[in-house]
């Protein structure tokens, strides 16, 4: 037995911290899972008979910027001095950053416990050792940093030439030599044309929303299961068909980096947020006609502009679409002062007139109203000469709507037979499949026939 060993450490137990990176990590490498729970069979093996295991960090990283129940386990039991000895498979699975390193070494040294891994066993009151754990931990930090950094460069070059796989919008799939094409299922590249057709038509992607929600259609959503990627079909939501508006891969251009993360401090801990958009020109990657797109990329840019003009919340000075209530000029009116955006104000009471003012500078309080007008008035007047403008061309108007209605109407007859095709192949497919089983190997037929 080592000498360093004590009947001391051995009468507190052993903890064996298992801990590894990422989800892909658990799944995939389970060598790595072998090798450190084997270390139960190494503490009991130098006479440790109380050891236990702490895995609760498994696909957790190291790095500082994750929360590690685990670790905060392994820490509680080093204070309350149950634990005699640490075992790890490498430096890296305890800490990847100096803070969490060190400030296990230090309380191992203040209750006497060991740290043990397969090159040796260590006591951190002892001077050598301590300077061997401190290389350990600082070596490993520098470690994962350029092993990060190797990888960004090596992703971010990759990503100029446009050889970078990721996971792609419905519409659009890899080819085995890399190159991205469209999805050769009618179905699904018919849905993504009718919903960019409806957008121009209607000009607002929450119509597009409610038009297909009323219609009761629904668009094909990619699901990833690891590396499987497959398409579901579902009821539209908002935010997907946003997210199909303002992808500039369905423009027939290759993005990447539209996304940042950002770093900040929580009780005294980095924390990473991700998902933070960045405007186009800070895009890391962005190479037109890469590919065969749905739209131009001049079409991509005047839909964007259109979302951003339909976006009220948003305090910008780009012109506003009208939105309902009573007033006819919600969100058209500009103050012929300022140039700021006219808002409406409605009366408490039913019935009462609504009024235009512009609040002038809402940055300073106290500034005042820069002008007001009541509303009725000027509507009235807008009607006329809107009503006197279009006098002339009120039949071809009114053909021009019953068009769209016919059109509209034979988009969803269109979309719905596409969806009843489909559902057609799965019964036949479910049919063919029953059909090609062994009547008498129950335990598959049951499930087919469910």
């Amino acid at each position: 037995m080592n000498p360093k060993i004590t009947p001391d450490h051995l009468s507190r137990g052993a903890a064996v911290y298992v801990r590894q990176s990422t989800p892909g990590q658990v799944t995939g490498h389970t060598e790595s899972q072998r090798r450190q729970y084997a270390l139960v069979q190494a503490a009991q093996t130098m006479g440790f008979a109380a050891v236990a295991v702490i895995d609760d960090d498994l696909g957790r990283s190291g790095s500082g910027l994750t929360a590690r129940p685990g670790f905060q386990k392994l820490v509680a039991s080093v204070c309350a001095g149950s634990v005699g000895a640490v075992f790890c498979i490498e430096a890296s699975r305890l800490a990847r950053n100096g803070r969490d390193w060190h400030h296990l070494i230090d309380l191992c040294a203040l209750v006497g416990a060991l740290v043990i891994d397969p090159d040796g066993i260590y006591d951190p009151r002892l001077v050598n050792d301590r300077l061997l754990l401190g290389l350990k931990g600082t070596m490993s930090e520098y470690e994962l940093s350029l092993l990060r950094q190797r990888g960004l460069d090596a992703r971010d070059s990759k990503a100029r030439r446009g050889e970078l796989r990721f996971t792609l919008p419905p519409g659009y799939c890899w080819t085995e030599d890399g190159r991205i094409e469209v999805d050769p299922d009618e179905h699904v590249c018919a849905t993504i044309h009718l919903l960019f057709r409806k957008f121009r038509e209607l000009g607002s992607a929450r119509q597009v929303f409610l038009w297909m929600r009323q219609s009761q259609l629904r668009l094909p959503v990619v699901r990833r299961n690891l590396a499987i990627c497959r398409i579901e079909w579902q009821a539209p939501a908002y935010h997907t068909v946003l997210q199909v508006l303002q992808n500039p891969l369905y423009a027939g251009a290759y993005a990447f980096g539209r996304t940042s993360q950002r770093t900040h401090m929580v009780d005294g801990r980095a924390r990473k947020t991700e998902g933070h958009r960045k405007t186009m020109p800070n895009w890391s990657v962005l190479l037109r006609d890469h590919h065969v797109g749905y739209i131009s990329w001049n079409q991509f840019e005047e839909n964007q502009r259109m979302i951003g003009e339909n976006a009220h919340m948003q305090k910008r000075a780009s012109r506003k679409t009208a939105r309902g209530g009573r007033a006819l000029l919600t969100g058209l009116v500009r103050c012929g002062r300022c140039g700021r955006m006219m808002r409406v104000f409605y009366g408490m009471r039913s019935g009462h007139a609504h009024r235009y003012q512009c609040r002038g500078d809402d940055a300073h309080v106290g500034s005042g109203l820069c002008i007001g007008i009541g509303g009725v008035r000027v509507d009235r007047a807008v009607a006329h000469q809107i009503l006197e403008a279009v006098s002339d061309r009120a039949v071809d108007a009114a053909i021009l709507a019953a068009d769209q209605v016919s059109k509209a109407a034979d988009d969803i007859r269109q979309a719905l037979e596409r969806e009843l095709e489909e559902a057609r192949y799965e019964a036949s497919l479910a049919a063919r499949r029953y059909d090609l089983v062994d009547p008498a190997k129950r335990h598959v037929v049951r499930a087919l026939e469910a």
